[in-house]
């Protein structure tokens, strides 16, 4: 199937690894102009430089912290300046670290908050009036499947990232009118290096061994095994692109069955 994304402008934060990085590298894959970001300069340029070399398309690194009040302005006007237009947003932040409720302060939120929900309050608001010029504007928010389903020793990342798909839901239906489109994707455990630092957490936390603590977590899934990068990326990029026209306002659990609820 033809998605459609041929030269579509996309801007990727948190793109440097992990969910962010697969996504981007589909992306191109598929045609899509790439600007992606990170706070780390050596890692954000390596895997521009590594997805144009897979794929032959442009991709532009775009160095900066997401989570800073004046960031996300100076961003998307660079994206603009350099690549002339934005067509797909996809806003990826960092998790917060794990711990139990009474380990965080005041300090913790605060920081949970502005990188988890406030990033992409930030990136969406500035984006907009470039969105607005598109004849196909997408954004997508990666979150997680613990706002449906809270996940043990993750009480921050449960918290916070509630509050974003909130966002996602309430601008899908505020900004239909204008034919921009608001989804997100809570993914399950997938094998990134994220999930791998939570692992040994845990590990320390139990006694245990990172390789018990992914192996009990695989079984979770119906699958019995962990997602890998390329299976979340597959559906983001589907769901930002224009064949996907008619979905809006979507929280769409990608987990491999981890969520056992009925909605």
């Amino acid at each position: 199937m033809d998605l459609n994304l041929k030269d579509k402008v996309a801007l990727v934060t948190g793109a440097s690894k992990g969910l962010g990085f697969e996504t981007a590298r589909l992306l191109s894959e598929e045609g899509a102009i790439l600007a992606i970001n990170s706070r780390d300069e050596k890692r954000i340029t390596g895997a521009a430089a590594a997805i144009t070399r897979q794929t032959g398309g442009k991709v532009l690194p775009f160095v900066g912290d997401a989570s800073k009040p004046d960031f996300s302005d100076k961003l998307v006007k660079q994206v603009n300046e350099q690549l002339g237009r934005l067509d797909i947003l996809i806003t990826n932040t960092g998790g917060p670290p794990s711990g139990k409720f009474e380990q965080f302060s005041d300090a913790d939120w605060q920081n949970a908050v502005e990188s988890n929900f406030l990033a992409h309050v930030r990136l969406i608001r500035s984006a907009l009036p470039f969105l607005r010029k598109s004849p196909s504007p997408s954004v997508l928010a990666i979150t997680t499947y613990g706002v449906k389903q809270p996940i043990p020793n993750l009480i921050l990342s449960t918290s916070v990232r509630a509050a974003t798909i909130g966002l996602i839901k309430g601008l899908a239906l505020e900004l239909g009118n204008e034919g921009i489109r608001f989804n997100s994707i809570l993914p399950g455990w997938t094998n990134t290096e994220r999930v791998s630092q939570l692992m040994q957490a845990r590990a320390s936390l139990n006694g245990t061994t990172v390789e018990a603590e992914m192996a009990a977590q695989a079984q979770s899934s119906p699958f019995g095994r962990m997602a890998e990068p390329s299976e979340f990326a597959a559906a983001a990029v589907f769901l930002v692109s224009p064949v996907a026209s008619y979905i809006t306002g979507v929280m769409l659990s990608v987990d491999g069955g981890m969520y056992k609820g009925l909605f």
